[in-house]
């Protein structure tokens, strides 16, 4: 999908333990018109630009892994926690632009 004159650019940095456990799970992402390779190639070194259809593709993933008890059977395990943590923040910044909607 390409992005149209009015579409918000969120500049978001994830890193650490929140890119590593977003990449576990980056088969997840298969139909994000090439959001998986985006995140896979993705180093953390700057902010990572997404759009409305990237927050909502993450946060549905995260949200969907979060959830299943065989990726993460112990809900205070540091990996269980970073996704969490990562899936809060992106639900703060679409909720700060969309949550009126």
């Amino acid at each position: 999908m390409k992005p149209g004159a009015r579409d918000i650019r969120h500049k978001v940095w994830i890193t650490g333990d929140e890119l590593t456990e977003l990449k576990r799970h980056v088969y997840s992402m298969a139909e994000s018109s090439g959001l998986d390779r985006k995140i896979e190639a993705y180093k953390g070194t700057r902010p990572l630009t997404l759009y409305r259809w990237d927050l909502d593709c993450l946060m549905d993933v995260i949200g969907y892994e979060l959830e299943d008890a065989k990726q993460y059977p112990d809900k205070n395990a540091p990996e269980y926690r970073a996704l969490k943590r990562l899936g809060d923040r992106l639900r703060e910044e679409y909720d700060r632009h969309y949550g009126k909607e």
